[in-house]
């Protein structure tokens, strides 16, 4: 089991960014393939951006070219550099680990999550 804590969240203004970063404890952090979901008040949790543990991306549509995951296995932690934020991105931002994934979009293969990070975003 992986321990994981977001941090970076905000109250940020339309075609802001943010850099979101997620910290993991208790686990060897290399071998766990890694991604970022949000949920929304009455959403389902949708997947944001994922990165393997060998560091292939893969992002959802809705985020492609403004959101970049990365990864410094040094340091353990994950980060989620956020461009050209819109309101529609306003979510509380989670954290999620696990190795051996098969579906990385699906949030049901990932049994370590963080508590999450809010992100607001103005019109």
């Amino acid at each position: 089991q992986v321990q994981l804590v977001e941090s970076g969240g905000g109250l940020v203004q339309a075609g802001d960014s943010l850099r979101l970063s997620c910290a993991a404890s208790g686990g060897t952090f290399s071998i766990y393939d890694l991604a970022w979901f949000r949920q929304a008040p009455g959403k389902e949790r949708e997947f944001v951006a994922a990165i393997s543990w060998s560091g292939g991306t893969t992002y959802a549509d809705s985020v492609k070219d403004r959101f970049t995951i990365s990864r410094d296995n040094a340091k353990n932690a994950v980060h989620l550099g956020m461009n050209s934020l819109q309101p529609e991105d306003t979510a509380l931002y989670y954290c999620a680990a696990q190795r051996g994934t098969r579906r990385r979009e699906s949030p049901q293969e990932y049994t370590n999550w963080g508590q999450g990070t809010q992100v607001t975003v103005s019109s």
